[in-house]
This record gives structure tokens, C-alpha cells and sequence, in this order.
């Protein structure tokens, strides 16, 4: 990964679609009347294996649904930033794999909402900055922590109605994203100097120095002195 981190309309569009989409199966929820909460989890299932797909799509209400707006918007918009080459993959498969941890450990209980995505974009940017010693991204890293650090008591089961397995699935696959794609970290700026094969003696800044570290504002041009050529004379003696 580039160390540069650029901004592009993707940065803050595909949050912006991904969040309006869940706006939109909600309101169509509302204006149909209809109940998709069956299309969600339900661990150990054959049929509840659709909710790995379908669930982050799916909210019991506005509360919920407000709740998960505006933390998505923020971790997705910071992912495509930060880690653009590989959001679509974290993405994607945090919502498969995540979806399919809660399928295994979870309650017999239908388990929606984006909150276990959540968590996977919490825990991956987290650690991801860590792993990276990038200053950038442990700021980033920090500031996650400070928004949604106490997010981390949600995945005990201290409240009834909260799907804390589908917490604790995010959490870990958000790890384990963050050790599979340590190869992406995006490495920090090597100066001049830092390089292996840096010579002092050719730094045009260092010759701007005495040996006393005096500074030099100006460098008089060393005149080699011409040499002057040798010419040899060989004298023959003649015999004759």
C-alpha cells in the first residue's frame, strides 16, 4: 500500500450508498408492511444461513437503525480512505465471515443489523493501525477507540435483546483481517538518509558543513590544478 492517502469521490460515495441502502429496505419495510427480520440468522440452520447475506441489510426499527448509521458512515468512509485497495474485501468478506461465526455460536434467534459489520470495521482499523506503526493510521486507531471504545463491553452478553455473538463474530474477523492483510500496511516514509545505500560523502546538504558543523552558505568550486605535462627526451648516442 502507498503511503500517500488521496482523496476520491468513492472515499465518501459508497458510504453514502451503502447507508442509504439500508434506509431504503427500511422504508420499504414501513410502506409495504412487511416483516424481513425472518431473512436474518438463525444459528444452526439451513434456512437461517441466509441471513449471513441478507442480515446487515435488515433492522428491528428507526432506533436501531440510527444507532448503526452514523458509526457505518464514519469506519466506511475511513476504510476507503485509508485502505482503499482492499475495503471492498474487508467488506465483503466481513460481512460473510462475521455473519457465519454468529450463525455457528449464536442463540436460536433471528440476529440483523450491521452492528456485527460494525464491529468488523472497529476491530480492523484498530489493530490494522497498531500492526502498521504508521503514524497516520495509529492516530487513526486512536480515535476509534476514543469514539467507539466501549463498544468492547457489547460482546458480553450484558443485555437482553442485543445480539452480542454477532459483536463478538465482528470482532474477531476484524482481527484476523487485520493479521491476513498485514502485507497491505502501507510502510512509513524512508528519508534520504534512512536508505541502505546512502553515502555521506555524496549528500550535496552535508557539504554545506565543516568539520566543526559550522554551516556554509557558499561552496567555492575546487579548481584541480593543471598539471603540467612531463615530456621526456630520449638522446641516442651516434657511433658513426
Amino acid at each position: 500500500m502507498q503511503e500517500q492517502f488521496k482523496f476520491s469521490t468513492g472515499v465518501i460515495a459508497y458510504p453514502i450508498a451503502f447507508v442509504m441502502l439500508l434506509w431504503i429496505i427500511f422504508w420499504f419495510e414501513i410502506r409495504f408492511n412487511v416483516n424481513l427480520n425472518k431473512h436474518g440468522i438463525y444459528p444452526k440452520t439451513l434456512s437461517g444461513l441466509q441471513g449471513v447475506v441478507f442480515s446487515p441489510f435488515i433492522h428491528s426499527g428507526i432506533k436501531h437503525l440510527y444507532s448503526n448509521t452514523i458509526p457505518l458512515f464514519v469506519l466506511s468512509t475511513a476504510l476507503f480512505y485509508f485502505y482503499r485497495p482492499i475495503a471492498w474485501k474487508v467488506l465483503g468478506y466481513g460481512i460473510l465471515l462475521s455473519g457465519l461465526l454468529t450463525w455457528s455460536i449464536g442463540r436460536p434467534s433471528y440476529h440483523i443489523g450491521a452492528s456485527g459489520l460494525i464491529y468488523v470495521l472497529v476491530s480492523f482499523t484498530f489493530f490494522k493501525g497498531i500492526f502498521a506503526k504508521h503514524y497516520r493510521l495509529i492516530a487513526l486507531s486512536l480515535l476509534v477507540i476514543f469514539l467507539y471504545g466501549s463498544m468492547v463491553w457489547h460482546i458480553l452478553p450484558i443485555q437482553e435483546g442485543i445480539s452480542w455473538e454477532g459483536h463478538l463474530s465482528g470482532l474477531l474477523t476484524g482481527l484476523l483481517f487485520a493479521l491476513i492483510f498485514r502485507k497491505e500496511i502501507a510502510k512509513p516514509k524512508k528519508y534520504v538518509w534512512e536508505q541502505e545505500d546512502y553515502n555521506e560523502d555524496n549528500d550535496a546538504f552535508l557539504k554545506h558543513f565543516d568539520e566543526n558543523g559550522n554551516f556554509i552558505e557558499h561552496i567555492e568550486p575546487k579548481i584541480e590544478e593543471e598539471q603540467t605535462p612531463t615530456i621526456k627526451y630520449t638522446f641516442k648516442e651516434n657511433k658513426d
